[in-house]
């Protein structure tokens, strides 16, 4: 069984209960496998990212396999805002989409796209297209930039609430990369830079934590400058050693590698 989410946000948690731990979201028009279901929730594993979790089955839009998988197949047109209003004109609604939203079969000349029985119409300067050009790392900042101050929410991906890895998910996803949800996977991507100093905008760093896991992700303004989800969305500074907390003046992330993935 399948299913997509047509609400803004769709929390995911770690267990099947509302009291449980949220460890992710899914944002409107993602779509995942249901994998079981355990009373009010489901079980599901986003098809972008192979994330599980649990959901909320009352949040849930069934869809065919089929349906799923022509999904999967194709890229996707997003919103590039960190909010936009999108209407539901069968159903004389407004929704209020976050930034990285899938809008599948969009199409820019009616500014509209179908799911099922709904049409929806978003107006396209709202819209990125998939595949309609390359992102540069200055590009990838002016959307980074969108999210300055928004709190720090484990599991968030929006701009009400986000985390260091939800954070680089949707900024990459907004520039038209798929890409992992949690920072031990982003930095398998990308080809490795040697030097901070070799380092341009829009490459990824990478932070371990005492056990020398990867625990931390943020994007370079440059190779002095760094924004990234820490409290909030914040530029602080980094050198060799790492993260350099503006308000204190000490490091507070140990930088342990450098990825650049556009």
């Amino acid at each position: 069984m399948f299913g997509i989410n047509l609400n803004s946000v769709l929390p995911m948690r770690a267990e099947a209960a509302n009291q449980s731990e949220m460890v992710n979201q899914i944002l409107f028009g993602e779509h995942f496998e249901i994998l079981k279901t355990e009373g009010d929730f489901s079980q599901v594993r986003s098809m972008h990212d192979d994330y599980i979790g649990f959901v909320s089955s009352k949040m849930i839009t069934p869809i065919s396999e089929a349906f799923a998988r022509e999904l999967s197949d194709s890229d996707h047109a997003v919103t590039n805002k960190p909010f936009a209003n999108c209407y539901i004109a069968t159903r004389n609604e407004n929704i209020l989409l976050t930034g990285g939203s899938s809008l599948p079969g969009y199409n820019p000349a009616t500014e509209s796209f179908c799911i099922g029985s709904d049409l929806f119409r978003i107006a396209k300067e709202q819209v990125n297209m998939p595949l309609t050009k390359n992102f540069s790392g200055d590009e990838m900042l002016s959307v980074a930039f969108m999210y300055l101050n928004t709190p720090y929410l484990w599991g968030g991906r929006n701009a009400f609430g986000i985390d260091c890895s939800g954070f680089v998910q949707v900024v990459m996803n907004i520039c038209g990369c798929r890409f992992p949800r949690d920072a031990a996977r982003q930095v398998e991507r990308g080809s490795l830079i040697s030097f901070l100093p070799e380092s341009r905008s829009g490459d990824l760093a990478f932070f371990e934590n005492p056990e020398g896991r990867i625990s931390h992700v943020g994007i370079l303004i440059n190779n002095t400058q760094i924004i990234h989800a820490s409290g909030s969305v914040r530029i602080d500074s980094i050198d060799a050693q790492g993260i350099i907390n503006e308000q204190t003046g000490k490091h507070s992330h140990k930088l342990r590698v450098i990825k650049r993935v556009l």
